[in-house]
């Protein structure tokens, strides 16, 4: 059994009909039509949330649509793996370089024509779909969100919830022009890359998506199995469910922390734990000054008089 199948199956025995369907998926009945009629794939589960509706409206058991269209997901996915990748639509290209710094339209421009979706080319794309998916699927359910872009792209409010899930559903291999229209275009005001190290900076249009540029550094770190760990380490992560345990980030901290000609004990582990975990060892801003003042005394405050010792 199919999605569209079952879907049909349960609205003629409920009696109900797929504008009825349509209401409460708050989408437009053309999308249903077309996802019963198969002319439109199941979007992927963890981008939406018009399984949960379906689900809840036509009263099937919860998670029975997400696992087929999990399954058959699968079975497109490994379809596009064994296939070469195709270059985009021209009109995508352009979008892209068009926000694109002007100084570096140029340079950036010959790299794609020579290698049409090739490495570069692939990384920008998947790195601008990222961030506006990002941005899409936190606002998903902010109403006035979904109105605001929908009035920049002269659509209904159903229209656009339905433009946002197949966006959502989406891949880099799949890109539309309509999906720039609705999404990259809008949310994205401009792109910079430094090629020397692959670092991007993306600003999106305040008016949609306030917030700093979002920044990405594509850095080599060396492999974690190159630095041995400490025997005194392994010795006190044994003996930590009696010391209130070691959180995942504690430990990768702990791990971190490296010495030159020493060898710690498990008692300075230990002590650096609960350095770690003392709120007085962080900055806050309303307690920094008291606690300065208080190490500003004790460093200032005389040395006790040494008791001599009888010989």
């Amino acid at each position: 059994m199919d999605i569209p199948f079952i879907i049909r199956q349960r609205l003629e025995q409920l009696g109900l009909e797929q504008r009825d369907l349509a209401t409460a998926a708050q989408v437009t009945e053309s999308y249903i039509s077309q996802l019963l009629t198969s002319r439109k794939a199941p979007p992927a589960p963890e981008r939406t949330d018009i399984y949960a509706k379906i689900e809840a409206f036509l009263k099937l058991p919860n998670g029975e649509l997400v696992k087929l269209a999990e399954s058959r997901r699968h079975d497109e996915l490994k379809r596009k793996l064994e296939a070469h990748p195709v270059p985009l639509f021209k009109e995508v290209r352009e979008l892209i370089l068009r926000k694109l710094t002007p100084s570096k339209q140029k340079q950036i421009r010959m790299v794609f024509e020579k290698q049409p979706f090739g490495e570069l080319e692939l990384l920008v794309t998947q790195k601008l779909l990222d961030v506006v998916k990002g941005i899409a699927r936190r606002e998903l359910d902010s109403d006035d969100w979904l109105r605001l872009v929908a009035r920049l792209s002269g659509r209904s409010y159903e229209e656009m919830r339905v433009a946002t899930l197949e966006f959502l559903d989406t891949d880099v291999f799949n890109v539309s022009i309509e999906n720039c229209a609705s999404f990259l275009d809008p949310l994205i005001e401009s792109w910079d890359i430094d090629l020397a190290t692959f670092s991007m900076e993306i600003v999106l249009n305040r008016r949609v998506s306030p917030g700093e540029p979002k920044k990405f550094a594509f850095v080599e770190n060396p492999p974690e199995g190159d630095c041995a760990e400490e025997p005194a380490l392994k010795e006190f992560l044994e003996l930590a469910p009696f010391c209130g345990g070691v959180t995942e980030e504690e430990s990768k901290y702990l791990k971190r922390l490296k010495f030159k000609g020493k060898h710690p004990t498990p008692l300075f582990y230990y002590r650096e734990l609960q350095n770690l975990r003392d709120p007085l060892n962080f900055r806050d801003p309303m307690l920094e000054p008291s606690i300065t003042s208080m190490l500003r005394e004790v460093l200032e405050r005389p040395s006790r008089a040494k008791v001599p010792v009888a010989s």
